[in-house]
């Protein structure tokens, strides 16, 4: 075996290793060993690494109350790892510094004009991180990167932004700029994606063989997971149900195209519809007129509402998924929405496939992209070490 091939299999097995401490401890050596098929030899290899690299702790813990017999069980270090999360969005910018088990250990927020340049941007992330780093006691030391979710097209691997929507940037090399300004290698990914992932590791897909998380908010997406592994596709754009076109002579996306299905959902084709009867500033105001019994408010938010039955209709025939979880903010600000879904899903879904599936709410809600990209970072940094 050449070296190289050596080196890539020490990392996986360090990384297997790492990942069963992560989601089964405390655990023992010898469990380890079964599960991997890995020597005795090299998990405990594995482990002195891990512990003198300051990741992991050995814990002497009972394990047969019968004979209080104890054993030496191997543990995570919560803060040993701290990655940053970021969510980009449309207008606002989510930023968090997560632990190694996905908890958020501090965040902060900013607004961002929707044409805001590259550049701006990752300047102000990277003020906004260094003013977390004093403030929330962060030790620099311990942390291992960067990842950000954003809507769009991602060259993952380069961490190139190839097209966004919602943010205007097209070829925008977003992991090399974020390096240069903060000096954390960076990690870039679908926002639902890295969503999805979070959801999965610790959230409302947890134990799912098969899961479809949609999101609607300034935007319309979705993101599989087949077997724990989120589906990419050739080019990372598995999952732009958005872009689908639902009526080709409808209203004129910002993609270029007419009558994508997003244009239906999302927040800003919501306001827009809703400013040529008066001038609704956002979506918040938007659902008032609503709850006040306006005609046109009702009709737009419960024709949004039905599109969203819809895609749930068209991702469960597709793809026949055991679960879908809605997320967005949309449902992160009015979740009583959710339940209107679900009703609607009665008409709308193909009637082989109802109650093959459940439908279930986002558990990380508005952390979710955070704690996703933080996650990825860590990942990315375990694979590289």
């Amino acid at each position: 075996m050449k070296k190289h091939d050596q080196d890539f299999m020490k990392r996986q097995n360090r990384l297997t290793v790492f990942q069963i401490i992560k989601n089964e401890q405390p655990i023992s050596r010898a469990a380890i060993a079964k599960q991997t098929g890995m020597s005795p030899t090299t998990v405990s290899r594995i482990v002195a690494e891990l512990t003198d690299e300051g990741y992991v702790h050995e814990t002497e813990e009972q394990v047969s109350a019968g004979r209080g017999r104890k054993s030496s069980l191997i543990r995570l270090l919560d803060t040993a790892v701290i990655s940053i999360g970021v969510e980009l969005d449309r207008d606002r910018a989510n930023i968090g510094f997560v632990d190694i088990q996905g908890n958020v250990l501090c965040s902060e927020s900013f607004s961002r004009p929707p044409n805001e340049e590259a550049s701006t941007t990752v300047a102000r992330i990277g003020s906004t991180i260094e003013d977390l780093i004093a403030t929330g006691g962060i030790d620099r030391k311990r942390i291992v990167g960067i990842g950000v979710g954003l809507p769009g097209i991602i060259e993952v691997q380069e961490g190139i932004v190839k097209f966004s929507v919602q943010l205007g940037w097209k070829n925008i090399r977003l992991a090399d700029l974020l390096q240069d300004v903060t000096g954390f290698q960076a990690v870039v990914d679908n926002e639902l994606k890295v969503k999805a992932l979070a959801e999965q590791l610790k959230g409302s897909a947890y134990g799912s063989n098969r899961t479809v998380l949609l999101g609607f908010g300034n935007g319309v997406g979705s993101a599989l997971i087949l077997e724990g592994e989120i589906y990419r596709g050739v080019t990372n754009s598995a999952g732009e149900i958005g872009h689908t076109t639902v009526d080709p002579e409808g209203m004129m996306c910002d993609c270029g195209k007419a009558g994508c299905l997003q244009t239906y959902i999302n927040i800003p084709s919501l306001l827009s519809e809703a400013s040529k009867i008066k001038a609704v500033r956002t979506i918040e105001e938007l659902f008032a007129e609503r709850r006040a019994g306006t005609h046109w408010a009702c009709y737009l938010i419960d024709r949004a509402l039905a599109y969203m039955a819809i895609t749930v209709n068209n991702v469960v025939s597709m793809y026949n998924p055991d679960s879908v979880i809605l997320s967005g903010e949309i449902l992160d600000k009015f979740p009583e929405v959710h339940e209107e879904i679900v009703n609607l899903c009665s008409r709308y879904v193909w009637e082989p496939l109802q109650g093959s599936f459940s439908i279930v709410r986002s558990k990380l809600h508005e952390e979710g992209v955070m704690i996703g990209s933080g996650m990825v970072a860590q990942d990315r940094y375990f694979q590289l070490n």
